[in-house]
């Protein structure tokens, strides 16, 4: 001790244990040593030197002599303030799996000495899981066995050694003798335990868990760890099963299933429920178990999307889920202050006679006594200090219970009542609709599960479909999503549990059929909206690049492909959301639109090449260089965008790769280049993810599908059509290195910055542009891209511009026509012009995919899309901006 305060400290914790803790006054008594080495050196250094002074070849003595010198320790350290809870529950837990190896070793070694301790492992679950056990608690692991691996006698089945092993483990732990106890073992948590034998073959125990498991039985192992035994088997079993604990799609059956626990454990232990004498630190209303929860229901919820938020221990999951802002953040505070405070006072429950005990005492003079051992004046003293945390514990958790009373009527009048309140202008039709899935006349609805779900998940249902512009048809296409699922289960849940994501659901099927079909295809796209920054634009294309290639710790290419996909469709998916519920700039979806291309591209590109090279090598000093053109290449798609790019390549086109299957540069980069518009073209089990167009490669069609960089300067330079340099002026590179990415940026600096015959160039854009008019005519009114007046004539006039001028060059054509209007050599009121179309353009792509006129219900979507009151005002500023548009482009291409 290195102060006099420290040592009144400890010498009060001293005198605490005396008048306060029979236990812990025995154990003072028998171990002057530990009390001296606490008091001396501090509690990790006292549990060394103790349990190295009790060590015996006699595991179960040793085991015994330790727990008691641990016990002692940590009390002692806990209650002078040497240790917080975090280094208490640590040392507790570290303990726990230091005598459950000790106890598989030697249970192995007495049945076959000779025998290497392997094929036989713990699984921690709970809190010992978490490393967060309770002064006096017992432990519940799992015990797997490996059949190929577990020392067994001869004529002795494995299953027959594993069990027997298991027993004697249990009987080491638990049995008590003159030295007490080391741990009570409780093995329930294992599957169909009146059933199922003590230890788990592990093919089995897989089998249950990725198969059978109910959904609290995988939320259990949110806290599990190989904590004993053969770790590397333990460890296996664990990776085996996480993408059935930690689900992408989140499964809302085992949030829901944690909720029905707490209420059952308030019901069952309802006198324990209210603050005072008698209360259940653990299972009362605004306790330790409600902390927890909190917790794992925010982790089941989050966790399978990000990994950062799967911290078994409860305080460290309540600081990553606040600070990832998936809970409030000084809420999150104010649940760690609460559990730290019921930990200790639990600890202190059990450390007066080692009992495994977490009510506050009935009896006034007992509730005294513990908090006094706490160091408080009297029981009075103790509920005064618990009861703000406990309040703010109970409120928290109560704002995460649904009311499960409210049902949609069955009966036919009063369902009709029940629509026509809610907005259906037919409500006979409606309940038609719902007497359908009530039926389970779809597979989906066939089984009880499914239909409670259902009835649970109506209300909301019909709440947000009465909201629709019209409720009938989104009721219609509900139904028909629905028939379209193996299984509606979750997506009940799902909706049930966030009332606000079913409004956005009915949106989407209202008004978007693309996002529609997607949503049919995958109903684990809706997953994504969970959160509210769902509703944000996508993060810069470095993040993405990560959130991407986080995929390629899939097991194969082919994996990663599919990965790949399922997370960009995500994204997309999102993105379309925002535009149907007008939470972003058109303009701003669809430059995320094009960040999350480009990193999809960008990871894919560097898997396909590594793929590649494990066949092929590498050509010596030559990479594979991209350039994006058109939309891509301005850096804003639409949702139905492909992209646009050209293959080259850097390096000696004479020379050969240097893999097991050598190639000729040519062949090598046409090939690589075949694989990566392959990697994003292809339609995997994920589905598809980008067309690829790449006929405004040199040659188009007929030409190779990469070059070498001279080959492209050199056609750029004598063989390339004006309308080819036109393309040029939305290039940019996407992918290569710095040095071939400025090579290819000079080729295309110098290419636009040419002189050129005004009259001839004047004469091929406008020739160009009719070409395009007979051979691409316009769909309708609202084809914003083609017809006369729209976004083809707005960038027709600026890349003639830029070219007779050559000036106002940039990818970005919002850009490009500033720097021309700066110039004077553009109307400025072209540019908010085509942003307004562009804002059609990228809505309309949504909600009219064919470009005809949206559907009534949808126009005032549209029109609000584009920063207009209503369709009308739409209509006559589209109309204005066109006849704008089209005296630009006549007055710019009548010069000559």
């Amino acid at each position: 001790m290195n102060s006099r305060a420290n040592v009144a400290d400890f010498s009060d914790a001293l005198r605490r244990i005396g008048a306060f803790s029979p236990f812990l006054a025995s154990l003072a008594e028998r171990h002057p040593d530990t009390v001296a080495a606490v008091r001396d050196h501090g509690l990790t250094e006292a549990i060394r030197l103790g349990f190295a002074a009790v060590e015996s070849p006699d595991a179960a003595v040793a085991l015994r002599l330790q727990r008691q010198k641990l016990s002692l320790a940590t009390a002692l350290a806990d209650l002078a303030g040497l240790a917080p809870l975090e280094e208490v529950v640590g040392h507790l837990s570290a303990f726990a799996d230091r005598a459950l190896d000790r106890a598989i070793r030697t249970a192995i070694a007495e049945r076959t000495p000779d025998a290497e301790p392997r094929g036989f492992a713990a699984l921690a679950l709970g809190k010992h899981g978490s490393r967060e056990l309770n002064y006096s608690s017992d432990i519940d692991p799992i015990l797997i066995f490996d059949p190929e691996a577990l020392p067994h006698r001869s004529r002795e089945e494995p299953v027959e050694a594993a069990v027997r092993i298991a027993r004697r483990v249990v009987e080491l732990l638990q049995t008590r003798d003159a030295h007490g106890y080391v741990f009570r073992v409780d093995l329930r948590l294992r599957p169909s335990p009146e059933v199922s034998p003590l230890a788990l073959p592990i093919d089995a125990a897989l089998s249950y868990y990725e198969s059978a498991a109910l959904p609290w039985e995988r939320a259990a192992f949110i806290r599990a760890r190989a904590a004993a035994g053969d770790i590397a088997l333990g460890q296996g079993f664990l990776d085996a099963i996480r993408p059935f604990v930690w689900r992408r799609s989140i499964d809302f059956g085992a949030v829901q299933e944690i909720r029905q626990i707490s209420r059952r454990i308030r019901d069952h232990y309802a006198q324990g429920q209210l603050l005072g004498p008698g209360y259940d630190l653990k299972r009362g209303r605004g306790g330790i178990r409600e902390v927890e929860f909190y917790a794992q229901i925010h982790q089941l919820i989050h966790g399978g999307r990000e990994p950062q938020l799967r911290a078994p221990a409860t305080l460290d999951a309540l600081a990553a889920l606040g600070e990832a802002g998936r809970i409030d953040a000084e809420l999150a505070a104010q649940l760690a202050e609460a559990y730290r405070l019921f930990r200790t006072i639990e600890h202190r429950l059990q450390m007066v006679d080692d009992h495994q005990t977490h009510r506050l005492p009935k009896q006034p003079e007992a509730l005294d006594n513990v908090a006094r051992l706490h160091g408080l004046p009297d029981g009075a003293a103790l509920v005064d200090l618990l009861r703000p945390h406990v309040e703010t514990v109970g409120i928290a958790y109560d704002g995460l219970d649904q009311d499960d009373e409210a049902r949609l009527p069955v009966q036919a009048e009063k369902l009709e009542e029940a629509l026509t309140a809610a907005g259906f202008a037919d409500p006979a039709a409606a309940r038609l609709r719902i007497d359908n899935m009530r039926d389970g006349k779809s597979r989906s609805l066939r089984t009880p599960v499914a239909q409670a779900a259902l009835e649970a998940m109506l209300p909301t249902l019909v709440a947000a479909l009465g909201k629709a512009p019209s409720p009938q048809d989104a009721l219609n296409r509900f139904e028909d999503l629905v028939a379209g699922l193996p299984s509606a289960i979750n997506l009940f849940r799902l909706l049930e549990a966030r009332p606000a994501l079913a409004r956005a659901l009915i949106d989407v099927l209202s008004h978007a059929p693309t996002l529609s079909q997607a949503l049919s295809r995958r109903p684990a796209l809706l997953d994504g909206l969970i959160d509210a920054t769902a509703l944000a634009p996508p993060p810069p294309f470095e993040t993405l690049v990560e959130e991407f290639a986080a995929a390629e710790s899939s097991d194969s290419y082919e994996q990663l492909l599919d990965l790949v996909r399922q997370r960009v469709g995500e994204r997309r998916f999102a993105l379309g959301v925002q535009l149907i519920e007008g939470s972003t700039d058109p303009i701003e979806v669809a430059q995320g639109y094009a960040r999350v291309a480009e990193a999809a591209f960008d990871v894919l590109a560097c898997a396909t090449i590594a793929e590649f090279e494990q066949t092929h090598g590498r050509v010596p000093g030559g990479e594979l260089l991209v350039i994006a053109l058109g939309r891509l290449g301005g850096g804003a798609l639409t949702h139905a965008s492909d992209l646009d790019i050209i293959y080259l390549f850097t390096g000696d086109f004479l020379t050969e790769s240097d893999g097991r299957k050598p190639l000729g540069a040519t062949t090598y980069f046409n090939r690589l280049a075949q694989r990566v518009s392959g990697a994003l073209s292809v339609a995997t089990a994920a589905g598809p993810l980008y067309e690829v167009d790449t006929r405004l490669r040199p040659s188009g069609a007929q030409g190779p599908l990469a070059v070498s960089v001279e080959s492209f300067a050199k056609y750029q330079s004598e063989s390339a059509w004006t309308w080819e340099h036109m393309a040029l002026t939305r290039a940019r590179t996407i992918f290569g290195s710095a040095a071939a990415r400025a090579e290819a940026d000079a080729i295309v600096a110098e290419t636009l910055g040419r002189e050129r015959d005004q009259a001839a160039l004047t004469a091929d854009v406008v020739k160009m542009r009719g070409d395009i008019a007979r051979h691409k005519p316009p769909s309708g009114r609202f084809d914003v891209k083609l017809i006369d007046g729209g976004l083809v004539d707005a960038e027709f006039t600026v890349h003639l511009l830029q070219l007779r001028h050559r000036t106002g060059f940039d990818p970005r054509l919002r850009t490009a026509m500033r720097m021309l209007a700066d110039q004077a050599l553009i109307d400025p009121e072209v540019i908010p012009a085509h942003e307004l179309m562009t804002r059609m353009l990228v809505t309309l792509r949504l909600v009219s995919p064919a470009s005809t006129e949206p559907p009534e219900a949808s126009q005032p979507l549209v029109a609000r899309s584009c920063g207009q009151p209503d369709w009308e005002s739409l209509v006559k500023a589209y109309e204005r901006a066109r006849d704008l548009v089209r005296a630009e482009w006549k007055r710019v291409s009548a010069v000559n």
